[in-house]
């Protein structure tokens, strides 16, 4: 189950993860789901997690998944992750509604893909 967490986890703070300066860090702003596909190594072969971007900056909550990182102006995602000895990284390109990279957790000997769809908003109607 830690595993899994831990995957599911890496993967969607991969959304955030940064590599240029923060030009308009609202552009990538809200919530998203994503979904791990593990290619290799002893981690569940799927996973999902959602993740909140705020400013350019990922929240990941109630996981005990420590993440940090930041999207780029362009979509960059570089993502740095730990969940007790754990320690992970992810990388890869998010786009207006979606996004998708790679992610490792090398310390547990795990690989694989993320993909992303940015969440709609639902907002309430005033009759």
């Amino acid at each position: 189950m830690a595993k899994q967490t831990f995957a599911a986890l890496t993967l969607a703070t991969g959304l955030t993860l940064s590599g240029a300066a923060l030009a308009d860090p609202a552009k990538f702003d809200g919530a998203w789901s994503v979904h791990l596909v593990t290619n290799s190594g002893v981690c569940d072969s799927s996973s999902s997690a959602t993740l909140t971007v705020s400013g350019g900056h990922v929240r990941a909550g109630g996981s005990g998944v420590s993440v940090s990182g930041q999207v780029g102006a362009n979509g960059s995602v570089n993502l740095a992750l730990q969940k007790g000895p754990a320690q992970g990284t992810a990388s890869g390109r998010l786009s207006a509604t979606s996004g998708s990279g790679t992610w490792t957790v090398s310390t547990i000997g795990c690989s694989g893909r993320w993909t992303a769809q940015r969440r709609s908003s639902i907002t309430a109607q005033t009759y």
